[in-house]
């Protein structure tokens, strides 16, 4: 029915006329990239607008807003295990749900966009925001799944790189295309608080931006992502959640979640920025831009370095760089050339980490349990960034911004010399799927069931 679905044979998914290019990008994750830079571009219209909209227009309390900024946050943790596990059932073709379960999640997202047309009270609005928080949820584990699935275990890194550049080049050009459409519907700039009728031109343009997105996941990518075994049973939700029992990634999740615990949220991060640098209150909106623009540029060539030095490597070497941003943050430099060096030293975190500890974690899950497996790190990571947000926030109040970010720059430094010494290599269990080439002492070949064998690490 759909042009996807005449793709959709056994065949691993690389839709492509032709030969393909040794180490080439699957034409799945580049129609997976374009779904999420759509979405992305719907998704950060609304945000560039909502708190001038919930605050300004409809009155809410600042605590109101943060009750509605930790609803976002807590939906998107809290179901995300369930979309990695649903993403791992296998329909009546024997193919695993991911491309469906991932549907569902982008649908309900965009589904969310003509409703705030019509809701005008802050306990709607918070439902709104649940209900499209559910579906990114949804969508994240069954979507990193087919990335991964699509992908040589060589070039995952590369791969989640590309994915990760197009969605923050969705993240950048949706606060322009908002600011564009508020011009162009005649309302006063976002400043002066914006009227009624111009917000609904941006929720409008969203929504239908949000459903170009929805389309071209249907159309374009494929359902299958590899030959799957009708003789090997689904995995139950038990199953799904003993993955911790993989010695790989139970390592991995227990670093996520360690050094998670030690990362400031990026709006503290920006404060910070703001207060101790002295910048303009009216250039505290670019500072996220800024962080994006960085990571854009450098998610693709880390993500490639990855697959030639280590993912765990370079996943570590990123939070180094965050590191040195707090560092940076804290000395008594001052002026617009400090504020450049944090927000390129933030994004280059980001690209060093986001995708390859996505990649990462695919090496240490069987294929048929991939979306489970990544779910399960990715909710762990998001949960100790809650907590840590939490914590931070509370410090802040006790002994002042810098002096709680000079804390958290040490307990920073601690967690990532530990998670070195979790993540140092060693020859993994009997029970452990292979990592891939990039990370040493294994030969890997996770989809085929194949056990790892353990050879010499280079040095």
């Amino acid at each position: 029915m759909y042009v996807a679905d005449s793709r959709s044979s056994n065949a691993p998914a690389a839709p492509a006329t032709g030969p393909v290019r040794r180490g080439a990008v699957p034409g799945t994750v580049l129609a997976l990239g374009t779904v999420s830079l759509v979405t992305d571009i719907s998704s950060e219209m609304v945000t560039a607008v909502l708190p001038l909209y919930l605050l300004t227009g409809l009155g809410l309390s600042p605590l109101g807003f943060g009750l509605l900024d930790g609803i976002q946050n807590g939906f998107s943790a809290l179901v995300r295990l369930a979309g990695g596990h649903l993403a791992d059932r296998r329909g009546r073709d024997g193919a695993a749900r991911h491309k469906a379960v991932a549907a569902v999640g982008y649908g309900l997202s965009a589904l969310c966009r003509p409703l705030l047309l019509l809701v005008h009270t802050v306990p709607l609005i918070g439902a709104v925001i649940a209900v499209d928080r559910t579906g990114k949820g949804l969508r994240t584990a069954p979507r990193d799944a087919m990335i991964s699935l699509a992908t040589e275990p060589a070039h995952r890194g590369r791969a989640f790189g590309v994915h990760r550049a197009m969605d923050t080049a969705g993240a950048l050009l949706g606060p322009l295309t908002a600011f564009l459409v508020l011009r162009l519907a005649g309302g006063p700039l976002l400043a002066d608080g914006g009227e009624r009728h111009a917000y609904d031109a941006v929720f409008t343009v969203s929504a239908c931006v949000a459903a170009l997105g929805v389309l071209i996941l249907l159309l374009f990518v494929p359902n299958r992502q590899r030959a799957d075994d009708p003789s090997t049973p689904a995995p139950s939700l038990r199953d799904s959640l003993t993955l911790l029992r993989l010695p790989g990634l139970r390592r991995l999740t227990l670093c996520a979640v360690l050094l998670g615990l030690t990362t400031v949220s990026d709006s503290f991060l920006y404060l910070l920025v703001q207060r101790r640098l002295g910048l303009s209150v009216g250039l505290f909106p670019l500072l996220p831009l800024g962080t994006a623009a960085a990571f854009l540029l450098l998610a693709v060539p880390l993500g490639a370095l990855a697959d030639r030095i280590g993912r765990h490597r370079l996943f570590l070497a990123g939070h180094g760089l965050l590191l040195l941003a707090y560092g940076v943050l804290l000395s008594p430099l001052r002026g617009l050339p400090v504020v450049i060096c944090v927000l390129v030293l933030h994004g280059a975190f980001y690209a060093a980490t986001d995708g390859v500890l996505a990649a990462a974690a695919a090496d240490a899950v069987p294929a048929g349990q991939r979306g489970a497996g990544l779910a399960l790190v990715g909710t762990g990571q998001a949960l100790a960034r809650f907590a840590c947000s939490l914590l931070f926030g509370a410090l802040w109040g006790a002994v002042g911004g810098s002096s709680a970010l000079g804390w958290s720059a040490g307990a920073l430094a601690l967690c990532v010399l530990g998670a070195a010494a979790v993540l140092r290599p060693s020859v993994p269990l009997a029970d452990s799927p292979a990592e891939s080439p990039a990370d040493p002492l294994v030969v890997p070949d996770p989809e085929r069931g194949a056990a790892p064998v353990a050879v010499e690490e280079k040095s």
